[in-house]
Formats: C-alpha cells, structure tokens, sequence
C-alpha cells in the first residue's frame, strides 16, 4: 500500500490509459463508456478497446467471464487503446488477476476489497489474498470497499432492492476516476435523466453514488492527487464520439440519402456485427427498410431482390455468416446486381471466439465461392473511417453493379473514436445505373464502355422486361446459354469489370518515408497500432521506416508494386496467419514479403510491434 499527501493542484498529463474490469454484470462497458464520453465531451482525443466474454453471462467470478474496457485520452494524437495501463479498476479478484500483467509498475489500481472474499478468491484460482501477500507492493494501490459504501448511500432511497443497489457500485468507481482525472460528473448525470426519465428512483441512486465516490476520492489520502489532461489540437469542426458499427450504419445512410435510393438491410445477428442492424432500425424516418431474417441466407437473399428493385441493398454478418451467404453472393455476382455484404471480422474458425477480433476472413472474402467468381474488396481501418469505406462500398456497388464486401473487425467495430461530422452535400457523387424509360435496342446486358457495368431496369417497367438468375447469360440479350464462347467471355468480362475499378480508387500512399530501409504494410483494422508504432520508431530516430496501410484489396492500387520497390524490406503485419502475405506473393513476384502474424484475438502492441522493427533494420 502506498499512501502520499493530496495535492491541491492537478498534475497535467500528456495521456493516461484506464483499464475498468469486473464480472460481466458489473457494468465496466457502460463505465468505460461514459468515461470515454465525457473526456471526449471535454475535447481530448480517444481511443476505446471493449473487451468482454462471449457468454451473456458468464458464471459470476470467473476468469474467463472478466469484462472490461479500456479507453485511452490524450491531448495529443491517440491512434490506438495502448498497451500498458495507467489506472486499473479491478471490481472483483478475477478482474485483477486476469488484467495485472498490464499495470504499468509504480502505478495504481483501484480494488472493491468486498469483493475478495475466500469464494471469489478461489473462483480466481488465488491461492492467498492478493492484497494481504505482498504480490501488489510493486502497484499504488487503493483499497475500496465499493459495495458497502454504495449501499450505505442509498440506504434512505425507496423502491431500491438489493439488486440495484449492488448494481449501482460501477458508479462509485466512475466517480472515483472522474476525480482524479479532474472530469465534470455533469454529462453522466444528464445521461441518467435520459435513460432513467421513467424512474426517477434509479436517476437519485446513480447520481448519488457517482457523487459519492467522486467527493470519497476527494477527501481520502489515498490518492496522491488528481490529473488533468488537456484538450486536443484537433482540426476545427464538430466532433461526436462514435463506434465503428455505428459508422457503418451512418455511412450507409449517408449514401442512400446522396444516391436518391432506399435503403435496405436483411440481416441475420451475429456478433460482432449486430449493432450495425440495431442502428439502423432506428431510422425508419429516413425510409430505411430493416429485415431481421430467420437465417444468413434469407438476410442476403431478401436484400439481393431489394436490389433488383431498386434498393441500395447490404447484409451484415462475421465470419460463419459469409461462409453460408457464399452462394447468394455468387448470385449477385453473375447477374451484376449492387450489394454491399459487410463482414465484421471475429475469431475463427467456426463459432471460434465471438467477442474477440481477427483478420482471418480475407482469403474467404476473395475467394469463397464456387466458379470464377470475383468482386471487389475494401476494408474500413479506424472506427470512424468505417463512415467513409461504408458510403465507399456503397458508391463502387452503384456504380460498378457489382457485389462489394466490406471488411471490418470487432477492434474497430466495437472500440470508439473523435469523429468529425460530415454533411451529405460535401460527400462525393455517387452515380446510379437505373433506367426507368424503354430505350430503342436496348439489351440486359449492354455495358458502358470504361466501368462495364450494365444498365440497372426497374422491373415491371414496360419495355425493359428482362430475365434475371443463376444460370449464365449470353452476353448481349441475357437470354440463358450454355456456349462454350460466350461463358468464357463472360467470365472475362465479369473480372476485367472488377480490375477497372482500378481506376476509379485511390492510389496507395506511404506515411513518414517514401522510400528506405523498412516498409510496414497492414489491412483494416490494424492501422492505429501499426500507425502508432511506425511513429514511435521514428521519433526514436529510425528514419526510413514507412507504413503502407491498404484500404482497397481487390483490385490493388495500380501503384503498388511502384511502392514495394522504394523499401529494401517489406514486413506484412496481420492478426491471421498470413493471408493478405499471400495476396501480395500472387501479384508481385520477386519481392520477399517477411510476415508478422498475431493470432490471440488481441489486437498489436506498440512494443512488440517496435520491437519487430527493430530487428529487421538494426
């Protein structure tokens, strides 16, 4: 235990990382979430890690039903959660066992000590009490008997059994943190009298143990003092706090609204990619059409008839999910409808790890399906960026009539980030393919002469009857036929249609060196760490290390190989065990792709990711 005098004055950091953990039903996802909000309120930079079982509630002090959320604030540039943590918040023992590897040494953690009992200590494997051995003496550590308190608080206020009560000590932790990291409990307690606006008892409960824990650490000597971290340098705008699966959602709607089209989802739920539906139907005001259906293949296969009506058309899934919409997909394929297949990638294979994230879905995305059956392939790589590659997806479907996936994981899906709010004006166009008017000669499946893309009729449109299905078409009239010729044309043409989308996307851009010793490559999701860490080891004076991070997988920027050729070294860092190493090994021959590959469903770490660099240019 180390006790210090409170200081008056709080001590300006640059960043602090907190960690809350605790059983699933302790509320640490809500905790960290409000933390995150308010810090994000005050105008610091963030970035969020939510981190929880796949059991909805799983046995009460396991090991393995520890939840927990990180967040990360800055008034600096904060690209990723962080590795080692500043403040644990440990509800329970198998929170701190299963997190203290993560304390940074000489810094605190926060215990609710009615929470070590002998039960909770041996559900916890401990074979003595952490907070009596002497196994904590390298930590500050402040001692809290969290649950007694909150009950000593609310014990005037009716209605209250002993459930809430207990329930509500999460607020008492939070209480505690918004002190010390001088946070105003203003935004949390307007956040109670939205969702509690029914039960007054439960606005009183919250807001009286948030105080309570906020003016306890205000008066104890435990705490050395409190800290304050500064706004951001942030670029001028309007800022929200935003998860990845809502910026999904938005981004979508941003398209329909900017393509004049409706929007429809038919989805099947499925972690991590559920939040994704639950957002959207919340928007019917905007014609958002919202299909949960019985199965994976109905979801794909209502949204592919929305299509050929008309719709702006996705369905959402993870990994097990697109294994089964592979074959409706080859359907859109071959019939050249627009449809947007969002895959948030989680731990495979099979049912896997449904809380934790991966990359291991990308051969699938290019290749899981039978025939020749090419589409393209983009991957969002930031939490709010999930905004942009949505209305992305949504832009190179319209316009190429062709089916897109889009790849995001549960890192991103899940975590939260600054996000600057944009206006649909200010977006670019997106142009559709639809005729409503019969033309002279017109033929199903003329094309354009650059994209190839064909024509989009309504059906029921006289004048534009057509024909529509699995079995291939010939190539002018879409009348079925089995030609030798005209299938292998066809099959041609379908993949020449994806490789000109080259055209159409950005070319691959490098960031702190153009050309040198060392270039880092990555996909999706694992920006920020790599990002962060290529940064670190150029402000250590490693200068001609450079990050190639690919947004765009199918086609490849026309400009890679330029890339690849500016860096004697390439690292392909990836959370699977090589896929997208195998991607650029196809395309670019005589180059050495050297791999780095995390398969824990954790993302990167700065150190180890530094480390790794290190190595190869030393």
């Amino acid at each position: 235990m180390i006790t210090t005098e409170t200081s008056t004055k709080p001590e300006v950091l640059e960043a602090v990382i907190i960690r809350f953990v605790g059983d699933s039903g302790d509320g640490m996802q809500l905790t960290g979430t409000q933390f995150s909000d308010t810090s994000a309120m005050f105008g610091n930079d963030i970035a969020t890690f939510p981190n929880y079982p796949a059991e909805i509630r799983a046995p009460q002090g396991s090991l393995y039903g520890v939840s927990g959320f990180q967040v990360h604030i800055g008034s600096v540039e904060i690209s990723t959660p962080g590795d080692e943590v500043d403040l644990l918040v440990a509800m329970n023992p198998a929170g701190l066992k299963t997190n203290l590897h993560a304390v940074k040494p000489g810094h605190t953690i926060i215990v609710d000590t009615d929470a070590f009992t002998r039960k909770n200590l041996e559900k916890a494997q401990y074979e003595s009490n952490p907070l009596e051995d002497g196994s904590l003496e390298n930590y500050r550590v402040i001692e809290v008997a969290m649950t007694s308190l909150t009950k000593e608080a609310l014990k005037e206020i009716k209605g209250l059994d002993n459930k809430s009560i207990t329930r509500s000590k999460n607020m008492f932790a939070l209480g505690m943190v918004y002190w010390m990291y001088d946070r105003s409990t203003d935004h949390t307690i307007e956040f109670f009298k939205t969702k509690f606006k029914s039960k007054p008892e439960l606005i009183e409960a919250n807001t009286k143990v948030l105080n309570t824990g906020f003016y306890f650490a205000e008066t104890i000597e435990l705490i050395p003092n409190s800290y304050t971290i500064a706004p951001a340098k942030m670029a001028p705008g309007t800022y929200r706090i935003i998860m990845g699966n809502t910026a999904t959602a938005w981004g979508f709607l941003a398209a329909a609204e900017k393509s004049g089209l409706n929007l429809f989802l038919g989805s099947y739920p499925i972690t991590p990619a559920s939040d994704i539906l639950h957002e959207l139907v919340k928007h019917k005001h905007f014609g958002v059409k919202t299909l949960q259906a019985e199965d994976e293949i109905a979801g794909i296969t209502a949204a592919i008839g929305a299509s050929f009506a008309g719709s702006l058309a996705l369905t959402t899934t993870s990994g097990p999910g697109l294994a089964l919409k592979g074959e409706a997909l080859g359907l859109a394929m071959i019939i050249e409808m627009p449809l947007v297949v969002v895959n948030v990638q989680r731990g495979g294979p099979s049912t896997g790890l449904p809380t934790k994230t991966e990359q291991s879905d990308l051969l699938q995305a290019l290749y899981g399906r039978n025939g020749e059956s090419p589409v393209i392939v983009i991957a969002a790589s930031t939490p709010a960026n999930c905004f942009d590659f949505a209305y992305e997806a949504a832009k190179l479907t319209i316009e190429h009539m062709t089916p897109v996936i889009l790849l995001s994981d549960g890192y991103i899906a899940s975590g939260s980030a600054p996000w600057k709010i944009k206006t649909v004006r200010d977006m670019p166009e997106i142009k559709n393919n639809i005729i409503t008017e019969p033309k002279e000669n017109w033929h199903t499946y003329d094309r354009d002469e650059e994209t190839l893309a064909r024509k989009w009729p309504i059906p029921g449109t006289q004048g534009l009857e057509h024909r529509v299905g699995g079995l291939e078409k010939d190539r002018v009239n879409g009348n079925v036929s089995y030609i030798p010729e005209n299938h292998e044309y066809m099959t041609k043409i379908r993949a020449e249609k994806i490789k000109r989308v080259q055209n159409y996307i950005p070319d691959l851009e490098t960031e702190f060196a153009d050309s040198g010793d060392l270039l880092v490559i990555g996909w999706g999701g694992t920006y920020g760490s790599l990002y962060s860490a290529v940064k670190h080891i150029n402000e250590e004076g490693y200068k001609n290390i450079g990050l190639a991070h690919f947004n765009y997988i199918n086609p490849l920027p026309k400009n890679t190989e330029e890339v690849l050729k500016s860096f004697k070294k390439i690292l392909v860092c990836e959370l699977n065990t090589g896929q997208f190493a195998k991607v650029l090994k196809m395309n670019f021959n005589g180059f050495e792709f050297l791999q780095f590959n995390k398969i824990q469903g954790l993302p990167f770490g700065n150190s180890e990711l530094t480390e790794k660099f290190k190595q190869l240019v030393r």
